[in-house]
This record gives C-alpha cells, sequence and structure tokens, in this order.
C-alpha cells in the first residue's frame, strides 16, 4: 500500500503502541526491526520511530543502546536498542 490510502490505516499507531507495550512486559530488549517484523507495515516509514517516542515519552520503554539494523532497506544503519521501563513487574 503506498499513497493516500495507506494513510488510512488509522488504528496502525495504536496497534503498534499495544504491541511495544506488551513486549516491553516481557523483559526481553527489543528494537524498531522487531516492531517491523511483528506489526503490519506502517503507513508511512516515519511513524515507526513516532510510536517509539510516544512510549517513551509516556514512561512504557527506555533506551538502553544502539545495535546495527538487520532490515535489508537499513543496509545495517545503528538503531536503537529498547527495554521496558518495568519489565517482568508483577503487582
Amino acid at each position: 500500500m503506498s499513497g493516500p490510502a495507506a494513510l488510512e490505516d488509522l488504528d496502525w499507531p495504536a496497534d503498534a503502541l499495544n504491541w511495544l507495550e506488551a513486549y516491553a512486559w516481557s523483559g526481553l530488549d527489543f528494537t524498531a526491526d522487531d516492531l517491523r517484523k511483528s506489526v503490519r507495515p506502517a503507513p508511512h516509514g516515519n511513524m515507526v520511530g513516532g510510536v517509539f517516542q510516544a512510549a517513551r515519552k509516556l514512561g512504557i520503554i527506555r533506551p538502553i543502546g544502539f545495535t546495527e539494523s538487520n532490515t535489508p532497506s537499513r543496509k545495517h544503519s545503528v538503531i536503537r536498542v529498547w527495554r521496558g521501563v518495568n519489565e517482568g513487574v508483577t503487582s
């Protein structure tokens, strides 16, 4: 999907944020590559970073380092590694 029709996927940001929140509780480190593999493609490439920043501002995730992307189109560029703020905590 591309062009204006692709931007009609208004549920993508919420779905991606839900995935991030659920994965953050796993205790596993993750990157944008993991999100791209687990959630349908974003309507626009810039939306991925926006969802990570929203999750960070909400206190769901925190950056812990960097790694090389394993997505071919990213050509091994550097991406952040994230971890959930309250990973594995039970109440």
